[in-house]
């Protein structure tokens, strides 16, 4: 039985890796640190700005890594105003309303960026609830953004799934008991179903997420 799809944001809606990866790569420079793209998915993706910024300029105060995230959350406001979701997605959203399913945003996004991209996108109404990670006392790869995805929307994670793209949000998906589709935007098929992902995607019209679909509103409606 399905009652509920719940949708990270940055990767799985909407590929906004390029944007990220570029302004990371062009602001660090200015620290004299330079990234690839195999740092960056590796060490930089899914995670909040603060442990990253922690992690590679340990010696910024706390002062600065806030400005430093203000700074590179702005460049990225600058670049991200012709964002389109990826493809299938008004398809899937549509269909869920269609057989009333419930529907949650949980995304590590800062809260300006992640209503900047509702507005561009157009999605600020389509989800019955927007968790933030950075409001709760954990962020992904923790399970808590999930779970209280659970606890507001009144459903039990055996009725749901979860789509995420990054290793942190399947991990965090996959420890709230959420069976979790990889959407393979940012990372390889394998590296996906290695920190738990049930099955892989390349966007929204894939037909192993449409079988699975399917056969669940069949259950709902033998039950």
């Amino acid at each position: 039985m399905l009652t509920a799809i719940l949708f990270d944001l940055d990767g799985t809606i909407v590929n906004t890796d390029p944007i990220h990866y570029q302004i990371w790569h062009s602001i660090l420079l200015e620290y004299n640190i330079k990234i690839n793209e195999n740092i960056y998915k590796s060490n930089i993706t899914g995670r909040l700005n603060p442990e990253i910024i922690r992690d590679l300029l340990p010696h910024l105060s706390q002062t600065q890594i806030k400005l430093f995230a203000e700074e590179k959350e702005a460049r990225f406001r600058e670049q991200a105003s012709l964002l389109k979701p990826i493809k299938g997605f008004a398809q899937l959203l549509s269909w869920s309303k269609q057989h009333h399913l419930k529907s949650a945003l949980v995304t590590n996004a800062p809260k300006l960026n992640a209503y900047f991209m509702l507005e561009v996108l157009q999605l600020k109404e389509a989800f019955d609830i927007i968790i933030l990670a950075e409001e709760e006392v954990a962020a992904k790869p923790d399970p808590t953004p999930y779970k209280v995805a659970l606890e507001k929307l009144g459903v039990n994670a055996s009725e749901t799934i979860a789509i995420e793209d990054s290793p942190s949000g399947i991990r965090s998906s996959v420890s709230a008991g959420i069976r979790t589709f990889g959407m393979t935007s940012t990372q390889n098929p394998e590296t996906l179903e290695e920190f738990g992902a049930f099955a892989t995607i390349s966007d929204f019209t894939s037909s192993q997420l449409w079988t699975f679909l399917n056969s669940q509103l069949s259950e709902n409606y033998r039950i």
